[in-house]
């Protein structure tokens, strides 16, 4: 059978195209190339990518989806920010890149699987946590649907992720000890995702308040923070609390930024909207 993986240019992609070969599967490596501004690290991992499959002996392909990450991925993800809401480009790239415009290349040119280094596990058609707790990625897949699902395959789902560094040193793959990246999926930027949205997203300082309305200290603008963060925002030294305070709520029209204590995050109810079964089967 085919398969074609998602080299990342690091350890878990590497590590996923090896244990295919030696399962005995026809393997292509493929980069996706969907950024290119400074400080992305696009070169560096396309030339690691690149030496992981000359070390396996498979063909290599970069596939550039610049164009289309930025459009469906990034200007999403600004408009969202920019109406207060919290997106994950994460969840978006998959999505739309690595399982959509990636799979249908895939199925396209005749491949019977996509393969990536994610970490969660797949049985039956149905998505499940990995084994690696701590490095679960099922959250940020879980907008694929089910006819993606069964193209899918997650070699190192089962394992943890010392064991996968173990695994790829001693094939000898040059990135078994290769930092993971801590930035947006293709991106690369190590720097916060705050820093980098004050690229797109002028700051524009406002009063922070307790739930009575009193202001007690300055925010950089409510677009750069989310429900339940507690970090990043700067109150009066009078003013200070002797518990931890918490984003509770954001004023978006007059860019307040709402503030209390942990236990005012609790909710009785809310809202959702565009709900995303993995089956067509889903619930209603």
């Amino acid at each position: 059978m085919k398969v074609t993986v998602g080299l990342s240019g690091g350890v878990d992609s590497a590590l996923a195209a090896a244990l295919l070969v030696e399962q005995g599967y026809q393997v292509t490596g493929v980069f996706l190339e969907c950024w290119n501004e400074s400080g992305c690290r696009t070169d560096e991992d396309r030339k690691d990518a690149l030496k992981v499959a000359l070390k396996l002996g498979i063909p290599f392909k970069v596939l550039d989806f610049k164009k289309q990450y930025r459009e469906r991925v990034m200007d999403l993800t600004y408009r969202e920010f920019a109406a207060g809401r919290t997106p994950n480009p994460d969840i978006l790239c998959n999505r739309e890149i690595k399982f959509g415009l990636f799979l249908d290349w895939a199925v396209k040119h005749g491949f019977d699987f996509l393969a990536t280094g994610h970490y969660a596990r797949i049985k039956n058609n149905k998505l499940y946590q990995s084994v690696d707790k701590d490095k679960d990625q099922t959250y940020f897949l879980a907008r694929l649907k089910e006819k993606q699902i069964r193209r899918v395959l997650f070699p190192i789902g089962h394992w943890l992720k010392k064991q996968v560094r173990q695994e790829a040193k001693k094939r000898g793959l040059h990135v078994w000890n290769k930092k993971d990246s801590t930035g947006i999926c293709f991106i690369g930027h190590d720097l916060p995702f705050k820093e980098f949205l004050k690229r797109k997203i002028k700051i524009h300082k406002g009063e922070v308040v307790d739930k009575t309305g009193r202001v007690i200290g300055v925010h950089d603008g409510v677009e750069f923070y989310t429900i339940g963060q507690r970090h990043g925002f700067r109150v009066n030294a009078k003013t200070i609390s002797s518990q931890p305070l918490f984003v509770i709520q954001k004023d978006i029209y007059s860019n307040r930024l709402i503030v209390g204590n942990k236990g005012d995050l609790a909710k009785k109810e809310f809202y959702v909207e565009n709900w995303s079964w993995i089956s067509a089967k889903g619930g209603s």
